[in-house]
């Protein structure tokens, strides 16, 4: 029960540390869609349970958004739709943890949200003429979002992981240490 309860604690430290790190991200100067939000949303669907998973990356994108600004509501459901995504993706990586999954995944969820956010531009919006034309050039239009939404997945998702490895690492030996001190 105690090992349980640590364990809870973690997750939620964890969670909280995450929100954090995303809402202040959001907040920092940086080039259009070069945040963590996908890279927590995967990281999440691997090392959280799937309840805490999927509603924390909707959390951090709605209390920054009460900040940063609303914008219509049919594109933020695919914005927010993009991001339980890669949740499921991270769901879906909890089984298959390898370094090229990992990074294969951070490719896939921008290629998602790419076409998912951008397909609902041109349904939702009067930007571009309702034809295959217009649909086309939505996309052509978004390729330098995609760009930034491509390092930012491979830089966080490279970052959240290989710390997450390096501390798993760290207490180990810090853990092995302990325990030869005291037998000694």
């Amino acid at each position: 029960m105690e090992k349980l309860r640590k364990i809870k604690a973690l997750d939620l430290v964890i969670v909280l540390v995450l929100i954090l790190i995303g809402i202040t991200f959001r907040f920092l100067p940086h080039a259009p869609n070069f945040t963590p939000i996908a890279a927590i949303a995967i990281f999440g669907g691997v090392y959280l349970n799937k309840k805490m998973a999927l509603f924390l990356s909707l959390i951090i994108m709605a209390i920054s958004d009460i900040f940063i600004g609303y914008y219509e509501f049919g594109l933020m459901v695919f914005v927010y739709g993009s991001f339980l995504c890669c949740v499921l993706l991270g769901f879906w990586l909890k089984k298959h943890k390898k370094w090229y999954t990992i990074g294969g995944s951070a490719i896939l969820s921008a290629l998602l949200f790419f076409l998912i956010t951008n397909f609902a531009v041109f349904v939702l919006t009067s930007w571009y003429p309702k034809t295959v034309y217009g649909l086309v050039q939505c996309y052509i239009m978004a390729l330098p979002f995609f760009k930034n939404t491509l390092l930012g997945n491979l830089f966080f998702t490279s970052v959240f992981f290989g710390a997450f490895v390096t501390a798993n690492v760290l207490v180990k030996k810090a853990l092995k240490i302990k325990v030869v001190q005291s037998i000694s």
